[in-house]
């Protein structure tokens, strides 16, 4: 449950402390602590919250997860909720990150899908010019991660999308098509519920005007709101496709459905004449001037022949067969 915890002074690592030691350390020196936590227990979070004097509120809804995006603020302490997400097997999970960030600590806790945090972390300790500028450097850091791994969901829907909509103009009806699409539609719209609230946290908080977030920090938070945004408009170009792709594949359908019926009711237009001739003759009418005729079978069977083939004609012509 606990990932790592770490002190860093002048945004280099130090080393390695246990929770129990966290509340000496920063009574003691300037240094500020890194933990990462993952799906902690009830017991662990207590202990995060003594050490930490973390406010009950952020900690009940850190442990309990299933929050919305948000930004509050809890004294000189910033809670973050940020909604992670994987894809696996074809299918989009979410998961939850809350970062407690305060001058002196940075907590983060996740639960359900989410990536490891490690490069994150690395990629900060080869940085320590920019770790240097403290908790608020770390908070930007684990939301570009977060938000970057949007970008490779938005692609792999839209290059399933792309496979959806050339099967639709490639490949006649089916069933299997459009039960696609709708669960396609699904993904996208359960993406979009998870990005649209990140453009309001990446804007608040690079706007809060807190001292975590200091000056020079805050161009990276508008960097992180540029790519929500990028992502955003993605989801939203896709559901709109979605809906047209849905709309046309249904139209599709019906033009299909039209096609068969024109064609079933022009070969019943030229079975009818053949019909009515039969059904002329088999009345068995004693009267009847062909009956005796020598040539009367042939000229009516040619009759016959010559309406169907002259009817097949308007019929091709005007594409009905």
């Amino acid at each position: 449950m606990i990932a790592t915890c770490a002190v860093y002074a002048g945004g280099r690592r130090l080393r390695d402390i246990a929770i129990k030691e966290i509340g000496e350390v920063l009574a003691s020196t300037d240094d500020f602590v890194w933990l990462g936590l993952v799906e902690p227990d009830e017991k662990l979070m207590r202990s995060v919250q003594e050490a930490f004097s973390l406010h009950d509120l952020a900690v009940e809804d850190a442990h309990r997860a299933h929050q919305r995006p948000k930004v509050e603020a809890y004294g000189d302490c910033l809670f973050v909720a940020l909604h992670t997400v994987q894809l696996i097997g074809g299918d989009v999970h979410f998961g939850e990150t809350h970062l407690f960030v305060a001058p002196r600590y940075v907590v983060s806790v996740r639960h359900g899908a989410s990536a490891s945090y490690t490069p994150v972390r690395e990629r900060c300790e080869r940085a320590p010019e920019l770790m240097a500028k403290g908790p608020g450097f770390i908070l930007y850091a684990i939301m570009d991660f977060v938000v970057d791994n949007y970008m490779p969901i938005v692609d792999a829907l839209e290059d399933e999308l792309e496979a959806v909509e050339d099967q639709i103009f490639k490949v006649s009806y089916r069933r299997k098509t459009t039960e696609r699409l709708y669960h396609l539609k699904r993904r996208v719209t359960a993406l979009r519920r998870a990005v649209l609230p990140l453009l309001e946290v990446s804007n608040q908080v690079g706007r809060s005007g807190s001292s975590l977030i200091p000056e020079d920090t805050q161009p990276y938070f508008r960097d992180v709101h540029d790519h929500v945004q990028r992502i955003n408009e993605a989801t939203e170009n896709m559901r709109e496709m979605l809906a047209t792709a849905l709309h046309v594949n249904l139209s599709l359908v019906s033009v299909g459905q039209n096609e068969v019926v024109k064609r079933l009711a022009g070969w019943g237009a030229i079975l009818a004449v053949p019909t009515m001739v039969a059904s002329l003759y088999g009345m068995n009418f004693e009267h009847m001037p062909e009956l005796h005729w020598q040539y009367g079978y042939p000229v009516v069977v040619g009759i016959t022949a010559v309406a169907c083939l002259v009817l097949y004609r308007r019929l091709k012509r005007a594409d009905w067969l």
